[in-house]
């Protein structure tokens, strides 16, 4: 009998050859891709809280942005990574196709709204005027990075599909390099250039976003053997993969939207009760962000573990597979929710703000520890094992109702009716990535979301 298909854990040494590589440098990947904004953050907290505020306003609608994003590559991983299963390329690149002609269109719109309504948009985040002047400044700049990122992510998802993950860490690493040179020159005037201050943060973003792009459509022109993405399948007609997409990605992208859109909808609460509220949070955010992209990491990787083993059709496998993963998702959220708590003090220190606002970032640190090992467990389990099998409609019910059915009604009501202090809101706000842990679990213990999507094209 192969234990490794009844164990509780699975023993198959491949399985955990293949997992902890591609997590580790998804993670690494995720970590350095979030530090092109994150140095935005940092370089404008030491030029003023303003502009440090006004770049966390608009990164709240860049947030919307990666979500629209993380839709359209989490969709794609479902279906390639089951035909990469049965090693069948030619309609993974049809399916590349639909994601990339869907991607842009979603881009475009935004950033023309982004163009013709920028104070209006800014306004939903924050009254302060002086705030709403410096946002304005970076998201009429930022917005044309929308594009290039939703294109760079749509690639490097199908390159994912296929365990092909590499290159996404290079890409973000020269990125990365590439932004802090020249946010360094422009935001404060090095090198004979003008200081630009919030300005130059998005001038440096911009040329980032275009240096990504331009090393992944190399890559896959040159290097990449698996796929051969641009050949004459990339953009034809095929009405049933179409189809199959459409189905897939609309539970996965209400999920994500509807999740996503709770985001800057917190961050508006918050930016009406005080200044300080903005900049703590901001910080406070910034950390747990960098962090939980290791846990998106462990999402991304039993996304395309489960994905391939459905595509091979091994479905007792499956299941001792999903329970090491969830397994794992636990012992990972409680080391970071540990580092976060731990680390806050030094990580603190890096930023130049108020007394007031520093002793707040602290505390929301603290607390968002705690929540981390929460949403280890259920994002990875929900958007990764229950995605990437094929099941995209429990997390869809789930976030719909804990997300907009309690946790909206219940932050408004702490935040404005019950006055509740800053920290007590963000409870309140962050609250579901604790609760939604047990539907989660009773939900994988059924099994009932292992489903086959690939079809004979």
């Amino acid at each position: 009998m192969d234990l490794s298909r009844t164990s509780f854990f699975t023993k198959d040494k491949a399985f955990y050859k293949t997992l902890f590589p591609m997590m580790l440098t998804i993670a690494l990947q995720n970590i350095v891709a979030y530090s092109v904004n994150m140095a935005d953050n940092i370089m404008l907290g030491t030029y003023s809280q303003d502009a440090l505020s006004g770049a966390a306003i608009v990164n709240q609608i860049f947030f919307m942005v990666q979500q629209f994003a993380i839709s359209v590559g989490n969709t794609l991983v479902a279906l390639a990574s089951q035909y990469w299963g049965q090693s069948r390329t030619s309609p993974i690149r049809i399916l590349t196709g639909i994601a990339l002609k869907l991607g842009i269109a979603v881009s475009l719109i935004l950033v023309v709204l982004c163009q013709i309504i920028p104070v209006p948009i800014l306004k939903i985040f924050t009254s302060s005027p002086d705030i709403i002047a410096e946002g304005e400044v970076y998201l009429r700049l930022i917005s044309w990075t929308f594009l290039l990122f939703m294109i760079t992510q749509t690639l490097m998802a199908a390159l994912r599909a296929v365990q092909t993950v590499n290159i996404s860490f290079w890409v973000s690493a020269i990125s990365l390099l590439v932004n802090v040179f020249f946010n360094y020159i422009f935001i404060f005037g090095k090198l004979g250039m003008p200081e630009m201050g919030i300005a130059g943060a998005a001038i440096g973003t911009i040329i980032a976003r275009s240096v990504e792009l331009a090393i992944i459509l190399i890559y896959i022109l040159k290097k990449d053997k698996k796929l051969s993405l641009f050949g004459k399948d990339l953009f034809v007609k095929a009405p049933l993969l179409r189809k199959d997409f459409t189905k897939v990605y609309i539970p996965i992208m209400c999920a994500t939207v509807l999740w996503g859109v709770s985001v800057p909808m917190q961050t508006s609460i918050l930016g009406h009760l005080s200044d300080n509220a903005i900049a703590a949070n901001s910080v406070a955010t910034t950390f747990y962000q960098y962090l939980k992209v290791i846990v998106v990491a462990m999402s991304s990787a039993s996304a395309v573990m489960i994905g391939t083993a459905i595509g091979r059709g091994d479905m007792d496998k499956i299941k001792s597979d999903a329970r090491t993963l969830s397994c794992i998702d636990i012992a990972i959220g409680i080391i970071l929710g540990l580092a976060l708590v731990l680390l806050r003090k030094p990580l603190l220190s890096f930023y130049d703000l108020n007394g007031e606002a520093i002793e707040m970032a602290s505390n929301l640190i603290a607390i968002m520890g705690i929540i981390m090992v929460g949403m280890s467990y259920q994002m990875p389990v929900s958007f990764g094992i229950f995605q990437g099998g094929g099941d995209g409609n429990f997390t869809m019910k789930m976030n719909l109702i804990s997300t907009w059915c309690i946790v909206m009604p219940l932050s408004f009501a702490a935040a404005f009716w019950w006055k509740l202090p800053v920290e007590w809101v963000v409870v309140v706000i962050q609250s579901d990535q604790i609760f939604k842990c047990l539907p989660t679990f009773i939900h994988f213990r059924k099994y009932n979301w292992m489903k086959k999507l690939t079809r004979s094209v």
